[in-house]
């Protein structure tokens, strides 16, 4: 049974005109989901949905997923859905778009209200979960009903065109945050690929070359293989090539000729001196001989 319009016109609200109109009360519930459904009221209708909806949430439940906590905020302008924390709105139900709403009676904590969606203009069945408050919050949103009828009629229609043009903005405020949003995003991935890019694409020589290392004495250690030739001097010009060594004649440190003790003539020593060494070298052709 819609329990939010049944309320007696005898019987006082739950909540001042002022918290409804000015304000909004919050409840917090445990939210089930929504779905699709073909009508925009009817007990049968809201029973189906719910079955459906538990079922899809036992299943979740067994594969360890919890129930997700929601806080609802009810005012003559509609039913909000945020997150508890962030304060993030997930949903926003506008009152002129609620058809119907009631509360289970073979189970305490669901109720239920069925909107119009604002953009595929489908009627899609909101169910929660409240296990002490399901049958005020019905009441509640039973109340901003009969507030919002009330100012429609004092108004002659047009406070409810009013809130209409400001739902719509506010949906379109919401829109281009979400879209300032994502192109912030695709603007940091884009920076991000530049800087990629970038570093990749340099060259790998890029490294400045290094200066020889040179020794205590600020001097640039020999290397057998350098070519002297190429180091200019500090006059800036070249230095005179090293003459290369001959093969034939060996030549020692000062440039003299190794000392051969044979190949020295007669009566460049002494007599006693020369027939030693007269004697050494018959010795030594001999020796040549004989091997």
């Amino acid at each position: 049974m819609n329990r939010a319009f049944s309320r007696k016109k005898d019987k006082t609200w739950m909540h001042t005109p002022e918290a409804l109109s000015k304000h909004y009360i919050p409840y917090n519930a445990k939210f089930l989901g929504s779905t699709e459904v073909e009508q925009p009221k009817g007990t049968e209708v809201v029973r189906d949905a719910v079955r459906k909806l538990k079922f899809a949430r036992h299943i979740k439940k067994s594969e360890g997923q919890k129930i997700p906590k929601v806080e609802l905020q009810i005012s003559i302008y509609g039913v909000k859905i945020l997150e508890p924390k962030t304060k993030e709105v997930q949903h926003n139900c506008q009152l002129h778009r609620i058809s119907f709403c009631a509360d289970d009676k073979t189970d305490k904590r669901i109720f239920t209200f069925i909107c119009k969606d604002s953009e595929s203009n489908k009627h899609l069945c909101y169910v929660f979960d409240s296990e002490k408050c399901a049958e005020e919050i019905t009441l509640t949103i039973g109340q901003a009903f009969n507030l919002a009828y009330r100012k429609f009629l004092e108004s002659g229609g047009k406070d409810v065109e009013t809130r209409k043009q400001i739902a719509g903005l506010q949906k379109r405020i919401q829109d281009l945050e979400t879209e300032n949003t994502e192109l912030k995003n695709r603007v940091q991935d884009l920076e991000n690929q530049l800087r990629i890019t970038q570093v990749s694409t340099s060259p790998a020589g890029s490294v400045p070359p290094k200066s020889p290392s040179t020794d205590i004495f600020d001097m640039i250690p020999f290397s057998p293989v350098s070519h002297q030739s190429s180091i200019p001097t500090p006059n800036g010009t070249q230095p005179p090539p090293i003459p290369s060594r001959s093969t034939e004649i060996k030549r020692d440190l000062f440039g003299a000729e190794p000392f051969d003790p044979f190949n020295c003539g007669a009566g460049d020593f002494p007599p006693d001196i020369q027939s030693k060494l007269d004697e050494m070298q018959r010795q030594r052709w001999r020796g040549s001989k004989w091997d």
